[in-house]
């Protein structure tokens, strides 16, 4: 029989689970901060691209050189879905930046991604460089994860779902 207390034993975790401390515990387990840390750079760099991308399209493409372009690759509704996109990404981007109706922007720009792919660039094959799809599947990819997961603690949505909660 053992000497140890039974509570002793229930609150250490098995050596065989992969999340208990040890060598390994790095390769499969994260602090809340560093996950916060992660969604952050996440949800940044993916403005920071949506924001160059629409103002691209906005201010150097211009709103009627974007749908022009559009409708040359074949999008439908191109008068309507070009600058529609072009604004989108650039506001989307700055609110996304902020962390501000995270899931929505991401949801959005999820979509217009996927159907970017489809529409344009699927075609073209895999690499960017040749028109394919691999930027805007990262980048359709990328704001499904932020769908998934929301904006982490460092957004403005977090800080409003904590300022809620205290009341």
């Amino acid at each position: 029989m053992s000497s140890s207390h039974p509570a002793q034993h229930s609150s250490t975790p098995p050596r065989t689970d992969p999340t208990a401390a040890g060598p390994r515990s790095a390769l499969v387990s994260s602090s809340p901060a560093a996950t916060s840390a992660g969604l952050a750079l996440l949800r940044v760099v993916l403005a920071v691209v949506m924001i160059a991308h629409g103002a691209q399209k906005v201010f150097t493409f211009t709103l009627d050189g974007t749908a022009s372009s559009f409708a040359d690759m074949g999008v439908p509704a191109a008068g309507v879905a070009g600058p529609a996109l072009a604004v989108f990404e650039l506001v989307g981007g700055v609110v996304l930046l902020l962390g501000l109706g995270t899931r929505l922007v991401a949801a959005l720009n999820a979509a217009a991604m996927v159907g970017a792919l489809v529409i344009v660039h699927l075609e073209a094959g895999f690499f960017a460089a040749d028109g394919g799809y691999e930027l805007v599947l990262v980048l359709a990819a990328a704001s499904a994860a932020l769908v998934l997961t929301g904006p982490g603690a460092w957004s403005v949505d977090a800080l409003v779902a904590r300022r809620s909660s205290r009341r």
